[in-house]
């Protein structure tokens, strides 16, 4: 408890101290930035924002982790069943080993820019260092040296730190996967092609190339020189070709290798176009391209030109924020309104179980679909969503603990308490709620897989996020619409199979070890 409070308290300092001094904290730097993103999130006044959700969301992040602090050190020694069920768990060691992975990737997740990115962490100019991926506004090319029609575009730190390496005037820093998970579309990829007897192959490849391929001014900038048509590894097609500036002047055809016809528009002769400085032959791979890990993309692009791997850290980024939002505020509903049906009856809870019998046949998918369209664009986002599954998430759980305050409330330990003159909500909160600790322990994680399912799957419908965005459901829909670029799905099923399968394993584990057969004795 103690641990969980001081990190919560550090995250909350983190997110001040970085919206005072215009510091861009990993994951810190989130609900501020949520906050700006969603006009209903923030106060707007002559031409102010004041980001009321990013400091209430402070507020309730040093709030709980103080309160979780002071009650480590005044709540006495832990309760003995609560050491046998842990205890208990780490023995499960398919559940245990499963948390461990979990806290690893959301400790990945929450490094944030700090891996993923397209901003420099840190870039040496003129002998002095700055930090792009921490500041909260973009530098510009103008600002490290680069003068011309770019210098007031915002710097491309892939670029240049290609231009540092060539003129020796700096240094850049790139994360560890120099791509943003979305606005960050590259240009088409491409790959070496060998030949071998006449024939080309791609580099690895036992099979003679058929497709596109290209001799490029410039490989990364995919600016191309001449581009040509492979089948069976010889040319045998149309040829087109241009110029450094980028304007169409040449086309041609060629049958078995050999060319047959051509045509030249350019300024000065054929024979100085075709001897202009170029690559060597590469096989063009427009989007989705597969994995280049030359290029770094090792899991391929997508149709928009994303980078898989990139979009997968981003998606997994998605799925933990919705759902450090969705359990807390679905477990305070469920749990207070189930404790108070139970505790009171009566017609408070003939009332409430007949509106919750509303709400479950409600067509939870039309519903969705209905305020996703009612929703204007602006206002479209991860809160909105998190709503939606809010207003029909808290329901499960408000069963379960109005059953459990029925069993408990007529128990001596509660007769005794009011004896003692212990009121209502003590009584509630002090008595009858913690007994109920294992089941909604023993819940957390299915409600996080249930979470998890539902975003994907309102994604991939179409329903969900906006393409702001990096979602799993979106991903699965682009691969099913591109079959022929198999590592999207596959990348896809693999993770959130992965995912749902470890958070399944620790659910399980947490039952078992939290089983009241195995620890609870009534005499």
């Amino acid at each position: 408890m103690r641990a969980i409070g001081i990190f919560l308290t550090a995250i909350g300092a983190l997110a001040a101290t970085g919206e005072i001094q215009r510091i861009a904290f990993p994951t810190a730097r989130w609900f501020f930035d949520a906050s700006r993103q969603v006009p209903w999130l923030n106060f707007e006044k002559a031409g102010t924002v004041f980001p009321w959700f990013g400091w209430l969301a402070v507020a309730i992040l040093w709030l709980t982790g103080l309160t979780m602090i002071v009650r480590s050190f005044t709540s006495g020694p832990p309760n003995p069943v609560t050491v046998r069920r842990v205890r208990r768990f780490c023995e499960i060691k398919r559940g245990y080993y499963s948390l461990i992975i979990l806290i690893i990737l959301g400790s990945l997740a929450m490094l944030d820019q700090a891996i993923v990115g397209k901003r420099a962490l840190a870039v040496k100019h003129d002998g002095k260092w700055t930090f792009p991926a921490f500041l909260q506004t973009d530098l510009k090319n103008r600002d490290f040296g680069i003068e011309g029609e770019s210098a007031e575009a915002p710097a491309d730190y892939r670029e240049l730190k290609r231009t540092f390496a060539q003129t020796g005037k700096g240094r850049v820093i790139l994360p560890l996967i120099p791509y943003d998970p979305t606005g960050d579309t590259l240009p088409p990829r491409s790959k070496s092609l060998e030949l071998r007897e006449g024939k080309y192959y791609e580099s690895g490849s036992n099979e003679p190339y058929s497709g596109l391929a290209a001799r490029y001014f410039d490989v990364l900038k995919s600016k191309m020189h001449l581009r040509f048509t492979l089948r069976k590894g010889k040319l045998s097609g149309p040829m087109d070709g241009w110029d450094a500036q980028g304007v169409p002047v040449y086309s041609g055809e060629y049958r078995n290798g050999n060319l047959v016809s051509d045509r030249f528009s350019g300024d000065g002769t054929k024979e100085s176009f075709l001897a202009l400085s170029s690559s060597d032959l590469r096989a063009v791979k427009y989007h989705p391209a597969p994995p280049i890990p030359e290029e770094k993309n090792w899991l391929g692009t997508t149709s928009q030109g994303y980078d898989v791997l990139a979009y997968l850290y981003g998606g997994l980024q998605v799925n933990l924020k919705a759902a450090l939002i969705y359990l807390p505020v679905v477990y305070l509903i469920g749990i207070t309104v189930g404790m108070l049906m139970g505790f009171f009856g009566g017609w408070f809870d003939l009332i409430v179980d007949r509106l919750i019998e509303i709400f479950s046949n409600m067509p939870f998918l039309f519903v969705v679909i209905i305020f996703s369209s009612m929703v204007p664009e602006r206002f479209k986002g991860l809160p909105v969503i998190l709503t939606i599954l809010i207003v029909f998430g808290w329901m499960g759980i408000t069963a379960l603990m109005r059953t459990a305050a029925y069993r408990d409330k007529e128990r001596d330990y509660i007769a005794a308490a009011r004896v003692l003159g212990a009121g209502t909500p003590r009584i509630i909160f002090r008595h009858l709620l913690p007994n109920t600790i294992a089941i909604i322990v023993t819940l957390i994680p299915f409600s996080m897989s249930g979470l998890v399912f539902s975003l994907t799957a309102l994604d991939y419908l179409g329903f969900g996020l906006p393409p702001e965005y990096a979602t799993w459901g979106r991903l699965l829909n682009d691969g099913l619409s591109n079959l022929a670029a198999p590592w999207l799905v596959t990348s896809t099923f693999v993770v959130l199979v992965a995912l749902l399968v470890l958070i399944t394993f620790v659910g399980e584990a947490i039952r078992e070890a939290f089983d009241p057969k195995k620890f609870t004795y009534y005499r």
